[in-house]
């Protein structure tokens, strides 16, 4: 054999090298992203629904919200409508290899209930192939606060 076939195999080993540890690469990347987590936080009034998904550290990956969906205001809390929402953000996250789901919770600050917007939309998500580890109602409640108006005698009609 001359110099130059030699040369040539040495090259064609080096390449079969480098592609091997990029696709080992790939699987690790792969092996990871079925493992990674992230948290849905949901607010849900009587007038809107926003799903803000998150890492596990706070980064924000995706928001959607009702207005993004539909232009009209009296649908932006429908249960159809956060299941258009549920859509959007599953085809935004599953880009990343998210498989399973930590779920936030709020609603109206001293609402006795969410929205009508959340059931749907955790139902949608689960559908979607989701695995959901954890629902927490993260809604505040006043401890005490200010003194509502209305005098001592309250209210009149």
């Amino acid at each position: 054999m001359t110099e130059q076939e030699v040369a040539e195999l040495k090259k064609d080993e080096v390449v079969e090298s480098d592609s091997e540890e990029k696709n080992k690469d790939k699987e690790k990347v792969k092996k990871k992203g079925q493992e990674i987590e992230a948290v849905v936080n949901i607010y849900t009034s009587f007038n809107n629904t926003i799903v803000h998904v998150t890492d596990m550290s706070g980064k924000t990956i995706t928001k959607v919200t009702g207005g993004m969906i539909t232009k009209h205001d009296r649908l932006k809390a429908n249960p159809t409508i956060a299941m258009f929402i549920a859509k959007r953000v599953s085809e935004n996250i599953r880009e990343l290899g998210i498989k399973s789901l930590y779920i936030r919770i709020r609603a109206k600050t001293n609402s006795p209930a969410p929205g009508p917007g959340a059931n749907a939309l955790i139902k949608s998500l689960s559908r979607e192939g989701f695995k959901i580890l954890n629902i927490l109602d993260t809604t505040r409640m006043p401890r005490g606060g200010p003194k509502k108006k209305g005098g001592r005698r309250g209210r009149r009609v």
